[in-house]
């Protein structure tokens, strides 16, 4: 089945709506800011559930109000679940200059903003469809390093939504904040190995190569 994937872009963060027309899986929430923004791309759609790539807040702070607002719920990796309760539990690092100048821009934020834990939730990992939620071509890839849990969308053949496993701030590339470095290069690698397709960031416009 082909798929349509909007990325909704709110200041430098994106969200992505991936839909068959009528029924939609929302990628990441962006920040409180964005929130009606969100919202309102949301109800053009039958929305089925949220996927967050992480639990930072520039793509989980509207799970919780977004899950409610149209009775769905929200999936993530078990291993990132402390960072509701603590950023500090995965702190960030960066590397390069891009890396250094976004980590001192956004770390205050990041370790100040509370992201509430959705109550409407459950764990996905590595190979699981979402067939249950309509989409039997769309399938979880774990893509850890920038957190522990990190995970990304395949969809179908020709798309694969990254969140900040990759980036592109400047062009595209293995993502500027990290976890665990070495982890974050074996993602990339990972990535490569899935082959040619467009690639959505969490920041950044989509890209056909990196």
């Amino acid at each position: 089945m082909k798929y349509s994937i909007t990325r909704i872009k709110g200041g430098t963060d994106n969200c992505y709506l991936v839909s068959d027309g009528k029924n939609a899986v929302l990628f990441d929430t962006a920040s409180s800011e964005n929130l009606q923004q969100v919202e309102d791309e949301c109800s053009k759609y039958d929305m089925k559930l949220i996927v967050l790539s992480h639990p930072h807040f520039d793509h989980a702070e509207n799970a919780e109000a977004l899950s409610k607002k149209f009775n769905i719920p929200v999936a993530y990796n078990a291993a990132d679940d402390g960072i509701f309760d603590d950023y500090n539990s995965q702190p960030l690092h960066s590397y390069g200059i891009v890396g250094f100048v976004v980590l001192k821009a956004s770390l205050k934020v990041l370790s100040q903003t509370k992201v509430t834990r959705p109550e409407n939730r459950f764990f996905v990992k590595e190979g699981d469809a979402l067939a249950e939620y309509g989409f039997p071509d769309i399938k979880v890839v774990e893509l850890p390093g920038h957190s522990k849990g990190s995970i990304g969308l395949l969809v179908a053949d020709d798309a694969l939504l990254v969140g900040d496993a990759l980036d592109n701030w400047i062009r595209p590339g293995m993502g500027h904040l990290y976890t665990d470095l070495e982890v974050q290069k074996k993602t990339a690698d990972k990535i490569r190995s899935f082959g040619r397709r467009t690639y959505y960031f969490g920041h950044g416009n989509p890209a056909e190569k990196f």
